[in-house]
C-alpha cells in the first residue's frame, strides 16, 4: 500500500477542516433559523392537512347530500310528495354545492304540480333571486317562475326578465323563446308570436320536442295575414 504524500495528507486535512467548518455553519444556522424553519415546516404540514381535511369533509358533505337528495327524489316518485317537499326544503336550506339549487327547484317543481301555483313561482322566484347559485339553475328558475305566472304577472315585466335568456349565446334561449312566443300569445300579438314559433321550427339546434310544438302553434296560429 503506498504511503500518502505530505501533498495527499495535506489535502485530506483540509477537506476534513472544510467539512468541520460547513458543520458548524450549518450548525450556527440552524441554531438561528432553526425554530423558524420548525415552524414554517409544521405549519406547511398544518395548512396542508387542513386543505386535506377540508377536501376529505367536502367529499363526506357530499356524498351525504347526494344520498339525501336520492332519498327524497324516491319519496317524490312513489306518491309521497308532502315528505318529499319537506326533505327537499330541508336541503334547500343547508345541502352544499349544487345540492341546494336543485332541492329547492325540485321543491317548486312539486308545489307547482300540487297545483299550488302561486307558492310555486314565489320558490322559483327565490332561487333565480339567489345570487349564490349557480347562473344555470338561477335562469331555469326564472324560466319556470315566467310559466307559472304568463297568465297573472305583467307582460312588460316578464318580457324583460325572459329577454335576456333568449340571446343567441345562452343556453337556455330555446326555452326562453318559447316563453316569449307564449308571452306574444297571452298579449294576442299573433305576427310576435308565429315569427317566434317559426324561427324555433327551423332551429336544427333546437330540442326536437320544442322544435315539434313550435310547428304545431305555427299550424295552429295559421298563414301570415296579408297586408
Amino acid at each position: 500500500m503506498n504511503k500518502p504524500t505530505d501533498d495527499t495528507a495535506t489535502d485530506v486535512l483540509i477537506r476534513e477542516v472544510d467539512e468541520d467548518l460547513r458543520q458548524e455553519q450549518m450548525a450556527a444556522l440552524w441554531k438561528r433559523y432553526g425554530n423558524w424553519v420548525i415552524g414554517a415546516a409544521v405549519a406547511l404540514v398544518a395548512v396542508v392537512a387542513g386543505r386535506e381535511a377540508w377536501i376529505a369533509w367536502k367529499d363526506q358533505q357530499a356524498a351525504r347530500d347526494g344520498s339525501r337528495f336520492a332519498a327524497a327524489t324516491l319519496l317524490a316518485e312513489t306518491g309521497k310528495a308532502a315528505e318529499a317537499g319537506l326533505a327537499y326544503a330541508a336541503m334547500a336550506k343547508d345541502a352544499t354545492g349544487g345540492y341546494a339549487a336543485l332541492a329547492h327547484l325540485r321543491q317548486a317543481a312539486l308545489l307547482a304540480k300540487d297545483g299550488k301555483n302561486a307558492e310555486a313561482a314565489a320558490a322559483f322566484d327565490a332561487l333565480a333571486a339567489d345570487g349564490s347559485a349557480d347562473k344555470a339553475y338561477r335562469a331555469a328558475a326564472t324560466l319556470q317562475a315566467a310559466l307559472l305566472t304568463l297568465d297573472s304577472a305583467d307582460p312588460s315585466a316578464l318580457e324583460r326578465r325572459v329577454a335576456p335568456l333568449a340571446a343567441a349565446d345562452s343556453p337556455w334561449r330555446h326555452s326562453a323563446q318559447e316563453v316569449l312566443a307564449l308571452l306574444a300569445l297571452r298579449q294576442g300579438d299573433r305576427a310576435k308570436a308565429r315569427d317566434a314559433y317559426a324561427k324555433l321550427s327551423d332551429d336544427a339546434q333546437a330540442p326536437r320536442g320544442l322544435r315539434a310544438r313550435a310547428a304545431e302553434a305555427l299550424a295552429a296560429l295559421g298563414p301570415a295575414s296579408k297586408g
